[in-house]
């Protein structure tokens, strides 16, 4: 059995992860599935972004990052649409989006009703992707929706190879 075959089948919720480097002002933002709570006394929750994307080089800089869970109506796909399959290499996917600055800087998206923002406690070597540890500032429940999964998302293509 291959790892593929292992991972066959599971539906991981998809979550956008955004940040901004707090030397330059540079945001980013990203569609994101390697994701999970890793404590609950106290509640820490990891988040990895792939080392080729736009968003890892401005979390490099960052203090605190947003994770937005969008659930699986049309508005929450699109916004997965513009952070899974465009790069903030080309664009500002903020000048495409409803959002506003929260704790530090870090673009809040406004669509999105459930959000953590947390700072940055560890950085961690994961392969092709980086682990970054979050101890939350601010916790935004919203409406109780059920979250976007991989299996729920609408066919894309991504705006980076993972």
């Amino acid at each position: 059995m291959d790892s593929d075959e292992f991972v066959a089948g599971f539906d991981y919720p998809m979550f956008v992860v955004t940040a901004v480097d707090s030397g330059t002002g540079t945001r980013g933002g990203c569609l994101v599935g390697f994701a999970t709570q890793t404590s609950i006394d106290p509640f820490r929750f990891l988040v990895c972004l792939s080392r080729r994307n736009h968003t890892y080089r401005v979390a490099e800089g960052a203090t605190v990052l947003a994770v937005h869970v969008l659930g699986r109506d049309e508005d929450q796909q699109r916004l997965a649409a513009l952070f899974g399959t465009r790069t903030g290499d080309e664009i500002d996917k903020f000048d495409r989006c409803s959002w506003r600055p929260g704790p530090e800087g870090v673009p809040l998206l406004t669509g999105a009703r459930r959000r953590l923002v947390g700072r940055i406690l560890e950085r961690a070597d994961l392969g092709d992707h980086a682990g970054f540890l979050l101890a939350p500032l601010s916790v935004t429940a919203g409406a109780e929706t059920v979250p976007l999964s991989f299996r729920s998302l609408p066919a894309l293509d991504p705006g980076h190879r993972a």
